[in-house]
């Protein structure tokens, strides 16, 4: 799949940094997304012992899963210091999570690394996903679970159609369709990929709070294409008009998400697909 676009990832840096004492209170859809994702780990008959949280933000799944495996050993990475700073609180005093800030698409760490990488809600924020699934299935040992979820097509839908009718600059991100995702990970080597979607709705009294919501979450644009400066109150003013046409009969404005969901398997190596153990040179029989 070609790359279409890219962010500013100073600029995403800084969004995350900024809502990382907000985040946890809008943070509502994440949240509700995350435990979807974990109750899909229930069904997988694997208990993994070394864990990739990958875009941890303020460390939600971390702590889950800290908190459902006693046994297992949990690193987190992700791009915002703050939003790191804030995931090295989670955990009992006795068991801290492996936390770095580092790029989801250039990952600091040894091939075969771990035996399981979880993604809620982060892979949206990479420009290059061929490059991103490839990264993971590196860092995966052998046969390693790669489960996560992200955002598809249909995401923000009401806020783009808004945006369309006050100019033509690009204020919403791009989202990849769900079975270009399923390709994407065939093509970085995922063996059995599994994918689905569903659509969940969130509603604001108002379109100034919807906005508030996304900001408090980081959720900010980072296109390198994205208007320069700030948006005025003028262009606030005709982004809510624009959002009236959506607003339903109890007065209340939608806010749509397209949530994917996905997982598949690191590729195994030739020797475990054939079943080849150690060699053992046999000197004598009998």
């Amino acid at each position: 799949m070609s790359k279409s676009f890219s962010y500013d990832y100073k600029q995403v840096r800084h969004s995350f940094d900024r809502s990382s004492v907000t985040y946890d209170e809008a943070a509502i859809l994440q949240r509700e997304v995350a435990d979807r994702l974990l109750e899909r780990l229930e069904y997988i008959q694997k208990s993994p012992e070394l864990i990739l949280d990958l875009g941890s933000g303020t460390g939600y799944v971390t702590k889950k899963l800290l908190d459902h495996d006693k046994q297992a050993f949990l690193t987190a990475i992700d791009l915002s210091p703050k939003m790191c700073h804030v995931t090295k609180q989670q955990g009992g005093w006795f068991r801290k999570p492996q936390v770095i800030c580092g790029n989801a698409q250039s990952l600091p760490f040894k091939d075969n690394a771990f035996d399981c990488v979880i993604s809620s809600l982060m892979l949206q924020w990479c420009d290059d996903l061929q490059q991103t699934f490839t990264g993971i299935n590196r860092v995966l040992k052998s046969e390693g679970l790669f489960s996560f979820s992200t955002f598809g097509p249909d995401t923000l839908k009401e806020l783009n159609l808004a945006w369309q009718d006050v100019d033509d600059q690009a204020h919403t991100h791009p989202f990849i369709d769900m079975h270009d995702v399923a390709d994407t990970l065939l093509t970085a080597g995922f063996e059995q990929p599994v994918v689905d979607m569903e659509m969940i709705t969130l509603t604001y009294s108002s379109v100034q709070l919807l906005l508030k919501d996304l900001k408090m979450i980081g959720a900010n644009n980072a296109l390198t294409t994205r208007p320069k400066g700030l948006t005025g109150r003028q262009t606030i003013r005709k982004l809510e008009k624009a959002y009236e046409k959506f607003r339903t009969k109890d007065g209340l404005y939608p806010l749509s998400y397209e949530v994917i969901y996905g997982h598949g398997w690191g590729k195994a190596s030739l020797e475990d697909k054939l079943g080849v153990g150690k060699v053992v040179e046999i000197k004598s029989v009998g």
